[in-house]
């Protein structure tokens, strides 16, 4: 696939999906927005991809909502834009029953604070940042981050980042449990990869409704968690994956998962 601003490419069962405005430190405006909505589409159809790694060209991974493109709008109505752009792409990525691992290379910052936040598993370069910078230019959070801040790391925490705008270090992120690893930046790429490649052999039909699982759990009481599992479970013990999972332990070798 070509388009205006991402870069797309699958390879070994991995889509790896780069955010392309360098020069705006990645910055959304409605076409990269829309080009992220076409991808996110594009990975949920191909059968190829069994996990997808986000990412930005250059040294950010995404500064948000580019405020130069909408300068000369004399009247912007954010919420249809959010409707419109970030809202499809956040509900996208979580109901992607795939997995989504962001590259964190750079700043994510805004939006892409909430982009990062929206991925399954976050490694991040050492050199990079979080901040939910909404409140320095009068604005609330947005793309998701009311939703996801919180709930990784409490209602005390999250308020003082999204009121004081403060800026996150990747190593303070990881304590806060907002990215899974921190690499130096050099070791960002093979980092990524060797977690890419493990989803790629994955089972990935049950890490699919594993993802579906926890995304219920947030507003489910136990009685309905446990009836959604065994739902779930009946749906993976029919896969082709778990009848070769129990083959290989019982042949005592390594399973080869196809994603079926």
């Amino acid at each position: 696939m070509t388009y205006e601003c991402l870069l797309y490419g699958v390879a070994d069962g991995v889509a790896t999906i780069t955010l392309n405005r360098p020069d705006v430190f990645n910055a959304f405006n409605d076409q990269q927005s829309y080009d992220l909505q076409d991808a996110l589409k594009q990975v949920a159809r191909d059968e190829r991809v069994r996990v997808v790694v986000l990412t930005g060209a250059g040294k950010a991974f995404c500064s948000g909502q580019d405020l130069k493109a909408i300068a000369g709008a004399s009247k912007r109505d954010l919420s249809e834009s959010l409707e419109k752009r970030y809202n499809p792409i956040i509900r996208a990525m979580r109901g992607l029953p795939k997995p989504i691992i962001c590259r964190l290379n750079g700043v994510a910052a805004g939006a892409g604070c909430s982009l990062a936040l929206a991925c399954d598993l976050v490694v991040a370069s050492s050199a990079a940042s979080m901040i939910e910078v909404f409140v320095n230019v009068g604005l609330v959070l947005d793309s998701g981050s009311s939703f996801f801040l919180p709930r990784a790391v409490g209602s005390l925490k999250a308020f003082e980042l999204s009121t004081l705008g403060s800026k996150v270090s990747a190593g303070e992120a990881l304590q806060l449990g907002l990215v899974n690893q921190v690499v130096a930046p050099e070791d960002l790429d093979a980092a990524v990869a060797e977690l890419a490649a493990r989803y790629a052999a994955a089972p990935t039909k049950a890490i699919g409704l594993m993802k579906k699982m926890l995304n219920k759990s947030f507003s489910s009481t136990l009685d309905e968690m446990l009836d959604y599992e065994a739902y779930c479970q009946k749906i993976a013990g029919n896969s082709a994956d778990y009848k070769e999972g129990v083959a290989a332990f019982n042949e005592k070798r390594k399973p080869l998962f196809k994603g079926e």
